[in-house]
């Protein structure tokens, strides 16, 4: 079912990056239609946005009413409230810790330089929706945002017929969020990026969703900011060997793909007979999901069974996959973990499974995709963050370093900064 890959194989290489780039390519599509939609709604604002909700959403409404939110969040089982309740606490208080402290500095020559921490003042939240909602997304970045002091929130969430998700309506009033917009896909992206009649526009934008929304973020970039990352169709990688439970892994693998049919499930191990044994409880699995398709279509089309002799090639092929999430689901993860450096997250052990840190258990789950875990981090509090720079020169100290910054100037062949800091050295 899924395609497995020998590391003793002369081609393996070549065919492990083939699958990659392939997959890759397919989340990097042409944005000419995402560009198409984005011009449209800078041009024709409101009336775009309903226009395209009607076409992918059968929705005629930009914004829901409180009274439709309050309903809504009255119709949600008590037991969804609790959960909610208990990850925004445990969500709250880990990125709580991630607070930064401000730097002040004064040199001997009383020259004074300070580097402080401003909260972004306003950003928008893009949480999935229409087939799946998710109110853990709207959590995991509202709540470093909250942290941060980000003083407006804004949620566009597409929906079903104008109805939103109550679960995810319960979250964004959890986080105090007050704008909630019933829109999604480009022109939602377009919409709190240039602003229309209905919506005021936001300084940056967060949060993750199909590669129709990546592209969209891509292209507004600069205009407005995103998160310094990808956060595209999910990825697993997980690494188990003969201890492993193979019921388990193969779980672990069906949970992320059924996200998505884009998403990507690896496995590695050096035992052959596990990798066989969760190929079969895949199978098995499958039957009984809901949305068995989408994990079929992803597995099919973007899984991969790896069988790898050593840990030094499982470290440099994780390293080269730099996926989203990694399970290291083995005996010794102790003696391999600090060798893993790409990589969004890293569940150890055989009880951190990566469908806990999507919820409850307090790290974020919006962390970079498409391999972007080579130079990017997860979503975190420092992304709500601008940092800005203080200076404050003495008379003394200028005096004493200007001559060389004057020198460093003339050497660029910029004088005019050269004489701009002359003129004040020279004065009585």
């Amino acid at each position: 079912m899924i395609k497995i890959l020998d590391s003793k194989n002369k081609n393996f290489d070549k065919t492990l990056d083939a699958l990659l780039s392939k997959r890759k390519n397919k989340v990097q599509l042409n944005s000419v239609s995402v560009i198409k939609i984005i011009k449209d709604v800078k041009k024709n604002g409101d009336k775009a946005i309903l226009k395209y909700e009607k076409r992918f959403n059968k929705n005629s409404i930009i914004a829901p009413s409180i009274k439709q939110i309050n309903r809504a969040i009255q119709s949600l089982d008590l037991k969804v409230k609790k959960a909610i309740d208990l990850a925004y606490d445990r969500i709250y208080k880990f990125h709580s810790l991630q607070k930064f402290k401000n730097i002040s500095y004064t040199d001997k020559l009383k020259n004074k330089l300070e580097y402080k921490y401003v909260p972004i003042e306003s950003v928008a939240i893009y949480v999935p929706g229409s087939t799946a909602s998710y109110p853990s997304s709207v959590l995991m970045n509202a709540v470093p945002a909250i942290v941060a002091g980000v003083k407006r929130l804004v949620m566009v969430n597409p929906g079903q017929k104008g109805k939103q998700n109550p679960a995810v309506l319960y979250a964004a009033k959890k986080c105090k969020i007050k704008e909630i917009y019933s829109i999604g896909g480009p022109s939602a992206i377009a919409a709190v990026a240039y602003g229309t009649k209905k919506i005021k526009k936001v300084d940056k934008i967060v949060g993750p969703g199909n590669s129709y929304v990546a592209a969209a973020k891509k292209e507004v970039f600069g205009d407005v900011g995103i998160e310094g990352m990808i956060a595209g169709p999910s990825e697993v990688t997980i690494v188990c060997d003969k201890f492993s439970n193979p019921e388990w892994i193969a779980s672990d693998l069906i949970g992320q793909a059924e996200h998505d049919n884009l998403a990507q499930c690896i496995l590695i191990s050096k035992d052959k007979s596990i990798i066989k044994k969760v190929n079969y409880e895949i199978i098995n699995q499958l039957k009984e999901l809901p949305r068995a398709v989408i994990a079929k279509n992803s597995l099919l089309n973007n899984g991969i069974l790896i069988h790898m002799p050593s840990d030094q090639k499982i470290i440099n092929t994780v390293n080269k996959i730099a996926p989203e999430h990694l399970e290291l689901n083995t005996k010794n993860y102790k003696k391999v973990v600090s060798k893993i450096k790409n990589a969004g997250s890293i569940c150890l052990g055989k009880y951190a499974v990566m469908a806990m840190t999507d919820y409850n258990v307090g790290s974020n789950h919006v962390l970079p995709t498409n391999s972007s875990a080579r130079y990017s981090s997860g979503v975190s509090v420092n992304e709500f963050y601008k940092r800005i720079s203080y200076i404050n020169l003495s008379k003394k100290g200028i005096e004493t370093l200007g001559p060389s910054v004057i020198t460093l100037a003339n050497y660029e062949g910029l004088v005019g900064h050269a004489k701009s800091v002359e003129k004040r050295i020279r004065r009585k």
